[in-house]
């Protein structure tokens, strides 16, 4: 096992890169000692942890009515969300795509999943390591994008997707001891966010009255999130941690289009092959070409 922390970032469906980065990793057998994921990226991270390659594509590039988690305009006015959570975060584990749980727990790997507090507005950084439902319902507090899907309860308090408050826990990794980061990313390098509308934040503070700090970690996400990758850039520049980007057009948020999750995938696959190397010798680790699994 890799003693370092593996940073995943979420973007919904722009996860499918990041999925066919983790696959040929795990078909190299290469795991880290410590794993991050944060909203679309918790899912990865799990999947992971669980040592199964092809789920989260399979999960993401579904087939068929049975696998749509899409709602119509009328199941978003009837469920107040946009995805169907029950058949992403039940049916698909327990049923249709099943998880391995056994593997999951067995595991030496932490695996932390970031959720976003509604109350304090601040990221969380969870662990579970027995209870199955738990572990689905962190997932799904960690996607739980605001405006579009409903905030998921634990303990009594609301939750709502980890990247609002932390998109990229490089600092959370940082201090914990982590000397060695790699941080897989699903916006090109140069991305920023654009801040948030007048119109946006005034729908911020309607939809989540009760939640004043909840509303500013919103409104203040796209800084934040600007102030990180400035961090990350300069890491980066300095040899500090080792980043995995996309270095095509990213598929939307929500994408639908089967051939263009499919390319986004591969894309992170091929990424991943090619710079394998380059992590390796950031890492301090080695590799034999002879012990490359690759099928060429």
């Amino acid at each position: 096992m890799i003693q370092a922390g593996l940073v995943l970032e979420g973007g919904a469906t722009r996860g499918v890169f990041t999925s066919g980065a983790l696959d040929y990793l795990m078909e190299q057998d290469l795991y880290f000692s410590n794993v991050v994921g944060v909203s679309a990226g918790s899912c990865n991270a799990v999947d992971y942890v669980s040592k199964q390659i092809g789920r989260t594509k399979d999960c993401m590039i579904h087939q068929g009515k049975d696998y749509n988690f899409y709602y119509g305009l009328k199941g978003f006015v009837k469920e107040r969300s946009v995805l169907d959570m029950d058949m992403i975060f039940n049916k698909f584990p327990n049923e249709l795509i099943p998880f391995d749980f056994d593997t999951f727990f067995e595991s030496d790997i932490k695996c932390e999943i970031v959720i976003t507090n509604c109350v304090t507005g601040k990221a969380e950084y969870r662990t579970e390591e027995s209870d199955r439902e738990r572990l689905m319902k962190l997932c799904r507090a960690s996607s739980s994008m605001p405006l579009v899907c409903p905030s998921v309860t634990l303990d009594g308090v609301p939750y709502l997707d980890g990247g609002l408050a932390d998109s990229v826990p490089i600092l959370h990794m940082q201090k914990q001891g982590i000397k060695k980061n790699v941080l897989i990313l699903t916006r090109p390098k140069g991305y920023r966010k654009k801040p948030v509308s007048k119109g946006l934040a005034r729908v911020y503070k309607k939809m989540y009255s009760k939640y004043p700090e909840v509303v500013q970690t919103c409104i203040l996400r796209a800084k934040r999130y600007n102030q990180t990758m400035e961090y990350i850039d300069k890491l980066e520049e300095k040899g500090d941690i080792f980043v995995l980007r996309p270095q095509m057009k990213p598929v939307s948020r929500l994408e639908k289009d089967q051939d263009k999750l499919a390319a986004f995938y591969e894309h992170g696959y091929t990424l991943m092959r090619e710079m394998l190397p380059d992590m390796l010798e950031y890492l301090g680790e080695e590799m034999e070409d002879g012990d490359r699994k690759d099928d060429e």
